[in-house]
């Protein structure tokens, strides 16, 4: 990068808070959070909002996220070997505004922080978008066109340029206060064996337009001040972000799973915030956009593809489980919500376009013809071969987003046996209630119209196709074979295993139409979003609830994934160091609570049914409470200790495939889901008519 272009981001002056909107900005707001090797800062204050995180050793690293743009300023600094120090702050981060020569303003923090080495090596300096970031730590690669020299003067060392389409770029200072700076990037401790550092980072990306007080929750909120401060701090008008500081921007699935499960406690601009960012993202063919590229991502992408530097957003719709998830959530909203019944016809003449004129009602009939069109082959002949598939070329396609989510498999089973049947439930709904009515074309009518019919096929005849059954003798084998193979102990599965057959939903079917035999936690899918037979309902929760190495069960939490009886190539895949492997995901949890809760509130469940439903909330709960410390994270992971699953957090481990996010949008939910519940007992609820219940409905607390 030639000297020019560095010099037009070296900053001149201090500035005090310059405003970036007309929206009223409430006062700063900051928490921290302590997880493995990870010391977590989160700051909003003004036009700030930054997420700086601390690695400690072996592989010492600093970082600040912004939600801005999806920006990013990061430092890595060579391996310690064996040394695992720990980063202290030595002063609390503050928000900082500075402008460029060219008069740009640039936002973000500066903070002091120290170590206990000998001596710090730079090994890379990455400023760039967040996914470029992201990408570094996974890879150790980046893209030429956003490498940045050095510059040394003194004790300091700063990287600063613009972004590739010369808009205002990053800005990233380290000043050794206490040690020595010397050539090539290496810091050296004084006699003291500590190095301080004065950090400055920004980004010139503009700032969101926060959420927050009472455009954020509506009062019913429970009293957990660390899913607050999660929540808040991923929580824009433009947008939720998924997560922090990974996912900093949007993504529709973690958008609408977090806004159905938060529904009860968010107040109504926040719930259509985040609708209208799903339906402005639409694809002409009604797609529920899965990632957003933005900021210099999206400029370093056009680069490649067109040779322009146009910052367009670029948005991914490769997944195919958000296309099924925005009708059940919307109507959940416009249906049974009170405030939102009142807002309802308000709500969808509301313009959600972007760039063109478009209403929430006119998007959302592009998803409903989206769904209705897709239904039909299976509706007509319903054999595995007509179900909703993978993307072709893709491995992934749902939450289970890693390359082995689902095992490999081609038809995911959430998809196909939960969210489409509740789909076409949806949209049968928002067509009898006459709220389409106003958005619908010619053919829209009778398009939606076989909904109902379809969805009823979906119920019945979707999920028996992912059945599998162990045989007693069988099942006890692969269970005594796995628990040797990870070196667990069996008993208490044994003892879960009685005398009779297995039976769970694989998690996806192959190419041929076989179960990919994996236990998995999207049982709890259909306990949000269906309305099981007793028989069904009580066969999914007993699949859940049963301990590990046979269910999900451990005292670190609800696995998502348990392969024991799938082949060795699967079992190798499905560890505690896969992201999608057998890990807690604090969602999933919140999930498995939620729908149990929407269970227990039916009228039609025989005694025995209920009983169990009950026994498992209390077992849920228990480990719940186990890891709360751990509860607005995205995943973690465990170790045995003795006979007992300790919590692990994931990345802590140089063989965990990433890290986790210290703020996860979803893992928020803890908010609306509480165990209040809990203490109700095994009385059954009021006597009403049979089995009545919506198809997704979430009481509120």
């Amino acid at each position: 990068m030639s000297m020019s272009l560095r010099a037009a981001v070296v900053f001149v002056v201090l500035l005090s808070s310059v405003p970036a909107s007309g929206v009223a900005r409430e006062g700063p707001f900051h928490f921290e959070v302590k997880e493995g090797r990870n010391l977590n800062y989160f700051l909003r204050d003004g036009n700030t909002a930054a997420h700086l995180v601390l690695r400690s050793a072996p592989s010492p690293r600093l970082l600040v996220a912004f939600p801005a743009g999806n920006s990013g300023v990061g430092l890595w600094f060579q391996s310690q070997g064996a040394l695992a120090s720990e980063w202290v702050l030595a002063s609390a981060p503050t928000a900082k505004t500075i402008r460029d020569s060219a008069g740009r303003p640039l936002y973000g923090i500066s903070f002091e922080a120290s170590i206990a080495a000998q001596s710090l090596k730079v090994q890379q300096a990455v400023l760039s978008s967040v996914r470029i970031l992201r990408d570094y730590q996974s890879s150790g690669t980046l893209p030429s066109e956003v490498a940045v020299a050095p510059q040394s003067s003194g004790n300091r060392l700063s990287w600063a340029r613009n972004r590739l389409d010369g808009a205002p770029g990053y800005l990233l200072t380290l000043e050794v206060r206490d040690g020595t700076l010397q050539a090539g990037g290496r810091i050296s401790a004084d006699a003291n064996g500590r190095i301080q550092l004065r950090v400055t980072a920004l980004s010139g990306e503009a700032p969101l337009s926060p959420l927050s007080s009472s455009a954020l929750l509506n009062g019913r909120q429970s009293e957990d001040r660390r899913a607050q401060d999660t929540l808040t701090f991923l929580s824009y008008r433009e947008k939720f972000l998924a997560g922090s500081w990974r996912f900093d921007t949007y993504f529709g699935r973690d958008t609408l799973m977090s806004v159905r499960l938060l529904m009860p406690v968010l107040a109504p601009e926040a719930i259509e915030a985040g609708l209208s960012s799903v339906l402005a993202r639409l694809s002409t063919d009604g797609e529920v956009a899965h990632e957003e590229g933005i900021g210099e991502f999206a400029v370093l992408s056009h680069k490649r593809q067109d040779g322009s530097l146009s910052d367009a957003p670029l948005y991914d719709y490769s997944m195919i489980d958000g296309n099924y998830l925005l009708a059940p959530v919307l109507a959940a909203y416009v249906m049974e919500v009170p405030q939102g019944k009142q807002r309802a016809t308000a709500y969808l003449k509301t313009d959600v376009g972007t760039g063109v004129k478009v209403s929430a009602g006119q998007a959302l009939i592009r998803n409903l013809r989206l769904i209705a069109r897709s239904a039909g082959g299976f509706s007509t002949d319903p054999r595995f071969g007509n179900l909703i598939s993978l993307k072709p070329g893709r491995s992934a396609g749902e939450w289970r987003d890693s390359e082995y989510g689902i095992g490999g498999g081609r038809y995911p089973y959430d998809v196909n046996a939960v969210l489409m049947p509740a789909a076409l439930e949806a949209t049968a709904r928002l067509l009898e209630s006459g709220l389409l009515d106003p958005f619908m074309g010619p053919g829209d009518r009778d398009l939606l119209m076989r909904a109902a019919a379809d969805a009823k096929v979906w119920r019945e005849r979707a999920p028996s196709l992912f059945d599998v059954k162990i045989d007693n003798e069988r099942a006890r084998t692969e269970l005594l074979s796995y628990a040797s193979q990870i070196g667990v102990p069996a008993k208490d599965a044994l003892a879960d295993l009685h005398g009779g057959s297995v039976s769970f939903h694989a998690i996806s079917l192959d190419a041929s139409g076989a179960p990919v035999p994996i236990v998995n936690s999207d049982e709890t899918l259909a306990l949000l979003f269906s309305v099981l037979p007793p028989t069904a309902l009580d066969s999914a929760v007993q699949t859940v609830i049963r301990r590990f190495p046979l269910g999900l069960m451990t005292d670190a939490g609800l696995l998502v994934a348990n392969p024991v009886f799938a082949d060795d190539t699967l079992r190798m895949r499905f560890t505690n160091h896969a992201y999608h492997g057998t890990v807690v995901w604090s969602w999933q949890q919140a999930l498995f609570a939620s729908g149990l809760e929407r269970q227990l509130e039916r009228t039609d469940l025989p005694l025995p049914v209920r009983q169990h439903l009950l026994t498992a909330q209390r077992a849920l709960w228990r480990v719940i409470r186990a890891t709360w410390s751990l509860r607005s994270s995205e995943l973690w992971s465990w170790r045995l200790d003795g006979a007992r699953y300790r919590v692990v957090p994931f990345g802590s481990r140089g063989t965990d495939v990433d890290e986790s996010n210290a703020a996860q949008l979803w893992s928020s939910v803890y908010l609306a889901v509480q165990a209040d519940s809990e203490r109700r007992g095994s009385n059954p609820p009021a006597a009403g008519k049979p089995g009545a219940m919506q198809p997704a409905l979430i009481s509120a607390h």
